[in-house]
């Protein structure tokens, strides 16, 4: 069937907001629903597009880090989002975090006032048959839309809990205990180190794993991402567990002690003017009042004035590898595609990624182009194969090396350097197919 060049895009999320773009620059119609304006999910607070929920970190820019080579893949595709991004970062060493409402304001006030895009915020739910529409609604889906989906694609939904970390003000941290350094002297000593002595630590731990949990509302049971993990469930682990993980000391040396401490919490920059910081690693589901009460145990935030509390919220997901095709089409019915988080591709980076694909391949098929198709010798194109080839048990995953295609040349023992030379063979591939 031929379709009109106009196109539904459903959710202005990271994917959809990139994906409107993307197609609107290329001649094509965009009718984009967006609903939180009259109704928001428990995870959005703001108006804005694109609204970074969780951290404002997009994570690494390194070459050595898949999702540094899948960023810089979507700087070679022209990804609006991504532009914005580095316009709009904060200090974070190697690490891309930006200023979550700069960005997200700007991110609206273009597609606002681009041509070619319709912005229609309301609910969206029926899904019609006689034009092209990308649902990229995210992990928060509207209960209307996604039974809609369910009943299409004769699947039930997956799903799993996603959480935030919390936000406290710069002037309310204790500059007299905590200290500014990057591990490994990274960067330029951008983070907030808060240091822990073992009976600080123990103290803390022991609050941590008694204190009293949000109830999770409308599933019997949870179901937790590793990427998200929520900090009491890593402290419940085993003692030590955080010293391993959020809370590890290592690569880090106290300026008044010279040593390394027992144990620290660090906290990124999460504005541009560097007024509010984020607890890194501590998503949460604690009931607020218990969030503010253990939190403030920890050295450096007896104090601290919290602007924002841990939440944790659904993110659903639909089973992508036996349902789209590698456009992000849904084998089912030729008119619906999929992008974003609800594909099961994890994290901002990849959300992108997969707006920005399935707009592209949507621009080809109505210009009646040949698809846009990437191997997985790059990180977008190991995302998409990893998301639609058929496998038994499914979950979502972000960009990592071990998804990308290896080189065709002998063993490099040296880790970093195998890494930059598979992202520097991607970044060539790319740059061929982006020329064909």
């Amino acid at each position: 069937m031929k379709y009109k060049k106009e196109v539904i895009v459903v959710g202005a999320g990271l994917a959809g907001a990139e994906a409107a773009y993307q197609l609107a620059k290329r001649g094509i119609k965009v009718k984009l629903y967006e609903m939180k304006k009259n109704k928001k999910t428990e995870a959005h607070s703001k108006d804005y597009y694109a609204e970074l929920v969780c951290s404002n970190s997009l994570g690494s820019n390194s070459l050595e880090n898949a999702s540094g080579l899948m960023k810089e893949e979507l700087r070679m595709l022209d990804s609006l989002l991504i532009k914005l991004a580095d316009k709009h970062k904060v200090p974070a060493g190697q690490a891309l975090a930006v200023d979550r409402d700069f960005f997200s304001l700007e991110v609206t006030e273009i597609l606002k006032n681009m041509e070619n895009i319709e912005i229609i915020e309301e609910e969206f739910s029926d899904i019609p048959s006689d034009k092209i529409i990308l649902i990229a609604s995210g992990p928060l889906t509207s209960d209307n839309l996604f039974k809609n989906i369910s009943e299409m694609t004769g699947e039930e939904s997956l799903y799993f809990y996603d959480a935030a970390a919390p936000i406290v003000t710069f002037e309310s941290i204790n500059m007299d205990i905590a200290y500014f350094q990057s591990r490994y002297n990274k960067g330029e000593g951008e983070y907030i180190n808060c240091p822990m002595n073992k009976e600080e630590y123990y103290k803390f731990y022991n609050e941590l794993i008694n204190a009293e949990r949000a109830e999770l509302k409308n599933f019997e049971k949870e179901k937790l991402f590793d990427a998200c993990m929520p900090i009491e469930k890593i402290a419940a682990s085993g003692e030590k567990t955080m010293t391993f993980g959020p809370l590890k000391p290592k690569g880090l040396i106290n300026p008044r002690t010279q040593k390394m401490d027992y144990a620290v919490v660090q906290l990124r920059q999460d504005d541009k003017a560097g007024k509010l910081y984020n607890i890194v690693g501590f998503q949460t589901n604690l009931k607020f009042g218990e969030q503010k009460r253990v939190f403030s145990m920890i050295p450096a935030l007896e104090n601290a004035e919290f602007v924002r509390y841990g939440v944790m919220h659904r993110n659903t997901f639909i089973n992508s590898t036996k349902l789209l095709d590698k456009t992000l089409k849904l084998k089912s019915r030729d008119n619906v595609y999929f992008a974003g988080q609800i594909t099961g591709g994890e994290g901002y980076v990849c959300a992108i990624a997969t707006g920005l694909y399935a707009a592209i391949n949507i621009a080809n098929r109505l210009e009646e182009s040949e698809n846009f198709l990437l191997d997985d010798v790059c990180a977008i194109g190991s995302i998409i194969n990893y998301i639609t080839e058929e496998k038994k048990k499914f979950q979502p995953m972000g960009p990592n090396f071990g998804i990308i295609r290896n080189l065709d040349e002998e063993k490099i023992k040296d880790k970093k350097e195998k890494y930059r030379r598979i992202s520097i063979q991607a970044l060539n591939y790319l740059k061929r197919k982006i020329k064909r």
